[in-house]
């Protein structure tokens, strides 16, 4: 492997986001989105080399995530500009019934992605290869860069990271199930959602659950409970790794910290349940901030809380 190269790589899209500062009001704080983006910036904060891999338009939404990628230290080289087609945007509002979300994203530069743009020399070098639900979602196109993408991770001896993150906004329960199903079996380490998994498999019962996912592919599987932590399995072991107490602000994103920060351990040598301790307490700190970005702990601050136990 390089020694320069990119340790993780993270495939998808990234939207920047216009949130309504508050009910009834015109103003719109600008903030960024995007599951694979907040994986790879928390990966990235834990002090392993990441890069994204996807596409933005020629626009100023694109370069504004380009300059955050770059501030975070996340390599931009695999990120394709397309000159014909925008940048993908949301909107989130907020009123009596809670928060309202409306994406901009039909026809965006990543949902034009293809097999053709992969950046090959890029994929081989990588020890993990990120991706999502929302990944294989956006386009048929952009499906089938993710499978060529893994084919080509796993010839070349990398690993499969897979977050199931279902949106039902993107395409019908039936679809999902049968593509994620496939994503499973070339998966090694899946790091599914309660509510998600639940409705992709029918079952309610975490142990029923984490034998579906272990008997279609992965190795590990890191079921993410919420404020009670994670429920980690392996072929051989099985326990629940307890979260960190915290009294959450704003828990978006707090996932997608938990799946990077646990990559990045995984990368770094930990066995899955010493990972997930460490990503319970990087998930905790997230939640102490507003948005996704922004409260991402760094290496430092997620070691301080572990070390008071």
């Amino acid at each position: 492997m390089d020694a320069g190269a990119a340790q993780v790589l993270a495939f998808g899209e990234a939207m920047v986001e216009f949130n309504q500062a508050s009910e009834g009001k015109r103003d719109y704080l600008q903030g960024f989105g995007g599951d694979a983006s907040n994986f790879c910036v928390a990966a990235a904060r834990q002090g392993v080399r990441t890069g994204f891999v996807s596409a933005l338009g020629n626009d100023r939404f694109g370069r504004l995530l380009l300059d955050l990628w770059s501030s975070e230290g996340v390599d931009t080289a695999n990120v394709r500009i397309d000159a014909d087609a925008p940048t993908g945007v949301y909107f989130v509002s907020h009123g009596p019934s809670g928060h309202a979300f409306d994406y901009l994203r039909a026809g965006s530069a990543a949902s034009r992605y293809a097999p053709r743009d992969l950046p090959l020399d890029a994929l081989a070098a990588a020890r993990v290869l990120h991706l999502s639900g929302i990944s294989l979602a956006i386009s048929t196109s952009a499906c089938d860069a993710a499978f060529a993408a893994i084919d080509h991770v796993h010839a070349h001896g990398g690993e499969i990271s897979f977050d199931t993150n279902l949106r039902l906004k993107l395409w019908p329960l039936a679809r999902a199930r049968a593509v994620m199903t496939e994503a499973l079996r070339v998966t090694d380490i899946c790091l599914p959602s309660w509510d998600d998994v639940t409705l992709l498999t029918g079952l309610d019962d975490r142990d029923a659950i984490v034998d579906w996912l272990l008997a279609r592919g992965p190795r590990v599987v890191a079921l993410k409970l919420g404020k009670d932590g994670a429920y980690v399995a392996t072929a051989s072991e099985r326990r629940v790794v307890p979260c960190c107490v915290a009294s959450a602000v704003d828990a978006t994103g707090a996932g997608d910290c938990f799946g990077g920060a646990f990559i990045a351990r995984i990368v770094s040598g930990d066995d899955p349940f010493a990972a997930a301790r460490y990503a319970n307490a990087a998930a905790a700190l997230s939640t102490q901030g507003y948005g996704a970005i922004a409260p991402i702990p760094y290496r430092e601050a997620v070691e301080r809380l572990l070390a008071t136990g």
